[in-house]
């Protein structure tokens, strides 16, 4: 997969693409990262992107000139790959959506700068906008840097574990579970039981009610749309205080007990 970002200021983004999972991903061209400096497009000797807004107040806007021109000497006219403004305007970034933009062979992401763009490029040249949350940047580079990590993890042989994305928090639609690691007992703290008994189904179990218990507490609002079975329901009632834990296991006992015949 290939990425195309579009920057006044290529430094802050190429450094966080030259180290660890995502350099090792360029080397064995697993993804690729394109950094294209907006002002290499400009035709003045001062290299100038950003005027002052049409009517007045504070700040500078991104001309249309030096990004039509970049976006279009690097995609063509009529590009095939989205062109994506990172803007709080936008649409939310979410699991769902990096996994959307993983199925595509190429996006190309532009970051805007200071009071903003000009509108003729969101209305004329960007086709999708995408926002990572509710709050406001100096630039577009973070964001964008966000999304190609998001994205590129879904991308096969990227990640060493084969399933590893899909454990992560939001990839099921819940919170991920703890982990835990060597040593055994750490200040007087342990490990949980289910995890070093060498029992998958209990360590499965346990992790999925885990990941029931931190989401329940943390962002119970993920419950509403996570796909849930019988018994994560069921396990989510207990944790509510709906039911006890007799209740809880007795159910468990009778849903495991044989139908005669």
């Amino acid at each position: 997969m290939r990425f195309d970002v579009f920057t006044l200021f290529p430094n802050l983004v190429n450094p966080y693409l030259e180290d660890s999972i995502l350099q090792r991903a360029r080397l064995r061209g697993l993804i690729e990262v394109a950094v294209h400096d907006i002002r290499a497009w400009t035709e003045d000797k001062h290299h100038v992107t950003d005027e002052p807004p049409y009517g007045g107040g504070g700040g500078m806007v991104m001309k249309c000139e030096p990004v039509f021109a970049a976006v279009e000497g690097v995609l063509g006219q009529a590009p095939d790959c989205p062109v994506i403004l990172m803007s709080p305007q936008g649409r939310v970034f979410t699991q769902s959506v990096a996994r959307e933009l993983a199925a595509l062979p190429r996006i190309a992401l532009l970051c805007g700068r200071y009071e903003g763009i000009d509108e003729r490029i969101r209305s004329h040249l960007v086709t999708d906008q995408i926002s990572i949350g509710d709050y406001v940047l100096t630039g577009g580079e973070l964001p964008a840097l966000a999304v190609i990590d998001a994205v590129s993890r879904l991308q096969p042989g990227v990640l060493g574990d084969p399933d590893g994305a899909e454990d992560d928090s939001h990839a099921s639609g819940l919170l991920e579970y703890p982990h835990y690691t060597r040593p055994p007992e750490f200040r007087g703290w342990g490990v949980p039981a289910e995890l070093l008994s060498g029992n998958h189904a209990a360590i499965a179990k346990w992790r999925r009610e885990q990941a029931l218990g931190r989401t329940l507490e943390n962002r119970p609002d993920l419950l509403e749309t996570a796909e849930l079975s019988e018994a994560d329901r069921r396990y989510l009632s207990f944790l509510r205080g709906e039911i006890t834990e007799e209740e809880l296991r007795a159910k468990k006992k009778r849903r495991k007990t044989p139908r005669n015949s």
